[in-house]
């Protein structure tokens, strides 16, 4: 059994999880569009700031900060609740949507704060759905580098660590770079 961590105002935790079978839990641009709404509701009724997030067509991820008293868990909760019951009635679909229950850690450092953020944003290109950042509309990406205007960020905290767009473009570059470095070496060592 999964422990849950013990919720706590101004601590920082990762959501994650994933489609059962890792079969797609977003079939449409409305499925994506439709949960980040949701996200934004329930921020605000529960307290809680986005860092960074990003959907998948098989996965999620959202990094937040809980700012108020109620437990940050109830995110995904309330979030996959009502998106689940939308998403089995327009496609009638019945069953399991995840494999599992929502993962969650916590998140107690800078620099593994920073990671994540990284992290995040580096998945749509990670997993071959994109192959330039600017191009998945469904991570808050392109707000940390001021292409565009969304709500679900916290500005204070990017810029707390990255005063400018361009010194965070250089950071997922690397990052990037890194990770591409990292495979080509499992690669070469299978061989």
């Amino acid at each position: 059994m999964t422990r849950r961590p013990i919720y706590a105002q101004n601590a920082y935790y990762h959501f994650y999880n994933r489609g059962a079978h890792r079969e797609s839990i977003f079939r449409e641009p409305d499925n994506y569009i439709f949960v980040l709404q949701k996200l934004k509701q329930y921020c605000h009724e529960l307290a809680l700031t986005p860092i960074a997030y990003c959907l998948l067509p098989n996965h999620y991820h959202f990094f937040i900060r809980q700012d108020g008293e109620q437990d940050a868990g109830l995110l995904p909760q309330r979030i996959f609740n009502s998106y689940s019951k939308a998403y089995n009635k327009r496609y009638d679909h019945s069953g399991t949507m995840f494999e599992s229950h929502y993962k969650v850690i916590t998140v107690q450092t800078e620099s593994y704060a920073l990671s994540v953020c990284r992290y995040i944003h580096a998945n749509p290109v990670k997993h071959g759905i994109v192959t330039d950042l600017r191009e998945w509309p469904y991570s808050n990406y392109l707000e940390w580098i001021e292409e565009r205007p969304g709500t679900l960020v916290d500005r204070e905290f990017i810029r707390f660590y990255y005063p400018t767009p361009a010194d965070y473009r250089e950071a997922m570059q690397a990052y990037l770079q890194e990770r591409e470095q990292l495979a080509a070496l499992d690669y070469l060592e299978e061989c």
